[in-house]
């Protein structure tokens, strides 16, 4: 099985772009895209046709052009649910649920920090909330795994210029905590598990050539549950692939 996440910013710049004839090449089984910034009947017919094949799980924010996510299968989900039953945070599209036989998919966009950092407090009690629900689920048997935009380097070694960004968002002390509290309870950074040395990354920012040089974040992740690690063939981050300020990131799964 390949399931494929990407932060595309923006889906109808994305598809104009044509990078849906990428996705269509890697042919994946489960596609999750994050900051989709539209809803589904803000697209023509002809963009809607690429999606044939698929059976697509909208979540799109309630304020236009913001946020949202969507998750494309190929086979129909067991179950498919939005959000994290908490009005606190539902409203902004940021989450897709799909059950399937062997796991629970979320497909996630994390809040951002945002200016001066006013949202690192939204943002970490998104990460709380999240965590308690996966608790749950890990209690009851399940297998889960957690992809999409983290808006958070866990470590040193997932972004170029560290020391220069201990005070900003995404790489703040309290903001790497929580990733470092889903692995405390069971969670796999499975790409960093497969290649415990490779500096490469996800998301580059738009100016100063950023992405020419490489001076990039891994922001975006595969954190699994310990019970799916054995069955992952491999984790790929197609840095080459353009179309967004994040790429997309291909997780192989023997199912």
């Amino acid at each position: 099985m390949k399931i494929i996440t990407w932060n595309i910013n923006g889906l109808r710049a994305w598809l104009n772009k044509g990078s849906w004839q990428w996705i269509a090449a890697q042919a994946p089984d489960i596609l999750c895209l994050q900051e989709i910034k539209a809803r589904p009947d803000q697209l023509i017919a002809e963009q809607l046709a690429q999606f044939a094949g698929y059976e697509p799980v909208w979540n799109p924010a309630e304020r236009p052009g913001y946020s949202g996510t969507v998750t494309f299968v190929r086979t129909p989900a067991n179950e498919a649910r939005l959000g994290l039953d908490d009005a606190r945070f539902d409203n902004e599209g940021r989450v897709v649920q799909t059950v399937h036989n062997d796991f629970r998919l979320f497909n996630i966009y994390f809040p951002n920090g945002g200016s001066e950092n006013a949202r690192v407090p939204y943002k970490l009690d998104f990460y709380a909330r999240l965590l308690d629900l996966c608790a749950d689920l890990h209690a009851k048997g399940e297998n889960i795994i957690l992809t999409g935009d983290f808006n958070t380097c866990h470590q040193e070694i997932d972004l170029a210029n560290p020391k220069q960004n201990q005070k900003s968002t995404g790489f703040m002390p309290e903001e790497r905590e929580w990733v470092t509290r889903f692995l405390e309870h069971g969670f796999v950074d499975i790409f960093r598990a497969r290649y415990p040395d490779r500096a490469q990354y996800t998301w580059w920012a738009a100016w100063g050539g950023a992405r020419a040089r490489n001076v990039g974040w891994r922001l975006d992740y595969y954190l699994i549950s310990p019970g799916l690690a054995d069955r992952v063939q491999d984790v790929v981050i197609h840095d080459e692939v353009m179309g967004s300020d994040h790429c997309p990131v291909t997780l192989v799964l023997e199912i």
